[in-house]
C-alpha cells in the first residue's frame, strides 16, 4: 500500500515535462479559441472544460497513479501558472502574446459586423452590455471594445453619458449664483 502511494511509476523529470507540455497546449488552445469564450462560459463550454480535463489527464500522469506523482503534477501546474501570471504582469510583450489585445466592436454607434463574426459574438451580447453600462441603444455608443479577458467595455457618446456628481455640483453652484444675482436685482427693481 505505501509503496503504491509514494513510488512514482515514471521519473520526476518526465512528470514535470508532461505537465508543462499539456499546460502549454491548453494555453494555446484557449488563446486560439478567442476572448469571448473566456468571458461568459455557457453550459456547452463547461462540458468541454470537464471533458478536456479528462482527456488530458492521462497525458499528464502517464503510467503513474501514485500520490507523490499527483503532488509533483499539482506543484508543477501551480508553479508554472504563477510564473506565467508574473511574466504577463511584468511584460507587455508576454501580455500581448498570451492574452491578446483589445478589439473594437463598435465605432461611433456602428457595429463592426465582420469583427463580430470573427469573434463569434452575437449582437444581442453587445446590446446587453450596453444596457448594463447605462446605455439604451447601440447608437449611443462611441466605442465598444472586447478586452483580452472577454469583458466588453462600452464608452457612451458624451451627449448620452449620465451626469456625474461633479456635473451636478457644478449645476448647483451655477444655480446658486443665478439665485444670488436675481436676489440682488429684485430688491433694486422694487425701489424703482
Amino acid at each position: 500500500m505505501w509503496h503504491d502511494m509514494f513510488v512514482m511509476g515514471i521519473p520526476v523529470l518526465e512528470k514535470v515535462l508532461r505537465t508543462v507540455l499539456v499546460y502549454s497546449l491548453i494555453l494555446i488552445l484557449f488563446r486560439v479559441a478567442g476572448k469571448r469564450d473566456l468571458a461568459s462560459l455557457s453550459t456547452f463550454d463547461f462540458v468541454v472544460i470537464f471533458l478536456l480535463s479528462n482527456v488530458v489527464q492521462n497525458a499528464v500522469i502517464g503510467n503513474d497513479d501514485s500520490l507523490l506523482g499527483g503532488v509533483v503534477g499539482a506543484v508543477t501546474l501551480i508553479a508554472l501558472n504563477a510564473a506565467i501570471n508574473r511574466w504577463v504582469a511584468t511584460s507587455d510583450r508576454a501580455s500581448r502574446l498570451l492574452e491578446g489585445t483589445a478589439t473594437t466592436v463598435i465605432e461611433d454607434g456602428r457595429v463592426l459586423s465582420k469583427t463580430l463574426r470573427r469573434l463569434a459574438l452575437r449582437p444581442s451580447a453587445l446590446e446587453h452590455a450596453v444596457r448594463i453600462q447605462n446605455g439604451d441603444d447601440l447608437s449611443e455608443v462611441q466605442t465598444a471594445r472586447l478586452e483580452p479577458n472577454g469583458q466588453l467595455v462600452i464608452t457612451l457618446k458624451p451627449s448620452e453619458q449620465n451626469a456625474s456628481k461633479g456635473d451636478i455640483a457644478e449645476l448647483h453652484a451655477r444655480l446658486d449664483a443665478l439665485d444670488a444675482a436675481l436676489a440682488s436685482v429684485t430688491p433694486q427693481r422694487r425701489k424703482s
